[in-house]
């Protein structure tokens, strides 16, 4: 049997070869393709030695540099994400937590691991109670959502083991452009200005925001599409980092500077809490899905969602039921309602709670959750399942090596920019990644000190037959397991190739029970995209189905495939946001 990749490539070549004979297609608005579908925005980028794809254009140039210039993946990995926490800050930077997923050809192992900080140590549930006073939820912004930065550690702890430049090369063109300015790209700079006028709107759970004004503003506005935007405040942080190491950041002057910050704002974070960080290394957990192994990384995170998912819709015949067909829709959202219930109930900091994560993946309890999928209706009462013992904004980016070396890395700052908070003079946001705590001490995800709260962010890896085939994620909060799955689908079930599996059409379903412990709002809401027609519409409808119109959280996507033939990368990456696949 032609593997997947060998048939997307004779698929192409005959395409080719036919495109003389073949009517042109196009998207409603939009140009003639005369080759692929008419919704891909374009074909994937192929290349023999390197691939990069990352949320924005420049950045992807600066990892195939890296790579040209000898490094490894890992190294263009980090060079990426740090020209990103300049280029892309409304959807990560320093001030937040990393999470990755590494294919090492040398010993032929996928390796996970998992960036995330935790919440002072010297602020108890009960402390934290009195500073809310009434409130009965974490507030989105300001210092009580602030919890340890994760990614200069994650940086670090990846390139020990598997960087080949040594850091300061690696930190060298994303400081240039602090230090020189760039071209703030379209998608960002609309982001920047809502990022403010949020600000704006929780200004009272937010200590100071002159900081940030003074570092993200020009004249006294969020930079516009084209403009130039310079961070030099950014460029002395990233000199520390790269001349004096990690400690710099956990233990040294950056360090020293954050406490003085957040004494003087009246925050809970100390030194202390910087000096303890580590990340850990984790194995990924993963589940067949017809003949292809998904792998993603065990709770804090929310990635077995996505694998939860899977083990439900694999009973299904999605093929025969047709891409974006009501059916296929409708049992997707279904599963998706039973994944997240789960989510809501079983899913916290593994160190402090055993998660069944075993039982929620096994065929046995996937039957008895999919019982419950009725084809004609969706299910009003839908409820976590027994075992026995929100939005944010992120990036994504994934690239690959000469060597075989692939990596999928997604770093965040949770919602949007993050906090409102800028430590004095160093050019980056805090995280607000304690907001997704829970106050309810009966759930495994209560906030507790020096605990690393549940996380959205999920990079994903593809094995076939024991060999890497596609490194890949989706940006976007709560729509992370469901645009793995989608992306998944469109190409295992449907035969779309990388490109084409991210440019189609997608669903959101929002309102299930979450990790905050907000029940679930009966069958909650269904967004979709507009490519989904109304006919189809109307019959997810008449099946109980509560449609609302997108806001636009569809969410973003880039990936990495590697044909297990020519060894080729086939790179792609997503319409929705800014960014660009490059290979050489």
């Amino acid at each position: 049997m032609k593997s997947f990749a060998a048939a997307l490539l004779g698929l192409t070549l005959m395409t080719m070869s036919a495109a003389a004979d073949t009517a042109p297609t196009a998207a409603p608005g939009g140009g003639d393709r005369y080759a692929g579908p008419g919704f891909a925005t374009r074909a994937p980028v192929i290349a023999r030695h390197g691939m990069a794809a990352t949320a924005q254009p420049l950045a992807t140039q600066v990892a195939i540099d890296v790579l040209k210039a000898g490094g490894s993946a890992i190294d263009a990995a980090i060079a990426a994400n740090a020209a990103l926490g300049l280029m892309e800050p409304v959807g990560c930077g320093i001030g937040g937590d990393l999470y990755a997923i590494v294919w090492d050809p040398k010993t032929g192992k996928l390796y996970g691991f998992n960036g995330s900080g935790r919440s002072p140590a010297g602020r108890s549930l009960e402390d934290l109670r009195r500073k809310l006073g009434t409130r009965t939820d974490m507030p989105t912004h300001g210092s009580l959502t602030v919890t340890v930065p994760g990614a200069v550690d994650g940086w670090f702890a990846l390139h020990q083991r598997f960087g080949k430049l040594p850091m300061n090369k690696v930190l060298e063109p994303a400081i240039r452009y602090a230090d020189e300015g760039f071209p703030v790209s379209q998608l960002v700079a609309d982001y920047w200005t809502r990022n403010f006028r949020t600000f704006e709107r929780n200004a009272a759970d937010i200590e100071e925001i002159e900081n940030a004004k003074k570092t993200y503003l020009v004249d006294g506005r969020a930079p516009a599409h084209g403009e130039i935007f310079r961070n030099p405040d950014l460029a002395r942080t990233y000199r520390a980092i790269a001349r004096q190491g990690r400690d710099a950041f956990y233990k040294g002057e950056l360090a020293r500077a954050m406490d003085a910050y957040f004494r003087r704002i009246g925050a809970d974070m100390r030194l202390a809490d910087l000096a303890a960080h580590k990340g850990e290394w984790v194995d990924p957990v993963s589940v067949r899905y017809r003949g292809y192994d998904v792998y993603e990384l065990p709770p804090n995170t929310q990635g077995v969602a996505a694998l939860q998912m899977l083990k439900v819709l694999e009973a299904y015949d999605l093929k025969a039921m047709g891409r974006g067909s009501a059916d296929a829709l409708h049992v997707m959202v279904e599963a998706k309602r039973l994944a997240f219930e789960d989510l809501a109930k079983f899913y916290a900091d593994t160190a402090t709670y055993n998660a069944p994560i075993a039982e929620l993946i096994s065929d046995e309890y996937a039957a008895m959750r999919r019982a419950l999928i009725d084809m004609k209706r969706a299910n009003p009462d839908i409820k976590p399942g027994e075992i026995k013992l929100r939005q944010g904004d992120t990036t994504y980016l994934t690239t690959a090596d000469s060597a075989g070396m692939m990596v999928s890395l997604i770093q965040s700052n949770y919602r949007g920019m993050g906090s409102g908070l800028v430590p004095d003079g160093l050019g980056f946001m805090l995280q607000d990644r304690g907001e997704l705590f829970a106050l309810d001490p009966a759930h495994p995800n209560v906030y507790a000190p020096a605990k690393r709260p549940f996380q959205t962010i999920i990079p994903a890896f593809v094995m076939k037959g024991g060999k890497p085939f596609m490194s890949f994620g989706v940006m976007g909060g709560d729509l992370q397991p469901q645009g793995h799955v989608q992306i998944l689908v469109n190409m295992i079930d449907f035969g779309l190739n990388v490109q084409e599996a991210g440019d189609a059409a997608r669903f959101r379903h929002v309102g299930s029970d979450d990790w905050a412990r907000k029940s679930s709002a009966g069958v909650g809401k269904l967004q979709l995209e507009t490519g989904i027609g109304p006919d189809v519409r109307r019959e997810l409808e008449r099946r109980g189905h509560d449609i609302e119109p997108g806001d636009g959280g569809f969410g973003g996507y880039q990936a990495i495939m590697r044909d297990p033939v020519t060894g080729a990368y086939w790179g792609a990456s997503e319409m929705r946001k800014d960014g660009a696949a490059i290979g050489y």
